[in-house]
């Protein structure tokens, strides 16, 4: 569940992206406003860009079948004001057009645009802990703080 014990998720640093490259070697990531319009050309702005770890990559592919992506949305609640939520859907909503879709290695990631605008710059990674398996959102320029556990957030004003 995306319940933390509150004691450990007041003013922690959310962790910093793991070493080493965003994707696997030949599989470029490929970032696209909507769905009816290309990726972006060489001069585009990392603003408004998601990036995806090589973990997310490969456990993405593992999960997914055909049209399958997973989307990220951001969610007012949990114990430092907003939450992220990850779940596995095949459907656009008309929202999905102006966010943002990141494709690498076959594997795919929508973000609606009222959530991009909460991780935009942000990597999402899949961790593998002894108690527990998870998508996360790692290094989020646009939080201020975030819970131990990964799953809440605080921020920028």
């Amino acid at each position: 569940g995306s319940w933390c014990p509150a004691p450990l998720c007041r003013g922690r640093a959310l962790p910093r992206p793991p070493p080493g490259p965003a994707c696997a070697v030949g599989c470029p990531l490929r970032w696209a406003s909507s769905f009816s319009q290309p990726g972006p050309t060489a001069n585009d702005p990392s603003e408004g860009q998601v990036f995806l770890s090589q973990s997310c990559v490969k456990r993405l592919l593992e999960i997914t079948e055909g049209s399958e992506f997973l989307r990220l949305q951001v969610e007012g609640g949990g114990c430092s004001g907003f939450q992220y939520k990850f779940s596995l859907d095949t459907v656009i909503n008309p929202d999905d057009r102006q966010g943002v879709v990141v494709v690498g290695c076959g594997a795919r990631v929508v973000v609606d645009v009222d959530s991009l605008a909460f991780v935009k710059g942000s990597m999402v990674d899949f961790s593998q802990e002894l108690i527990r398996s998870s998508f996360q959102v790692v290094s989020n320029p646009q939080a201020e703080k975030g819970c131990s556990c990964g799953t809440s957030f605080s921020v920028k004003f």
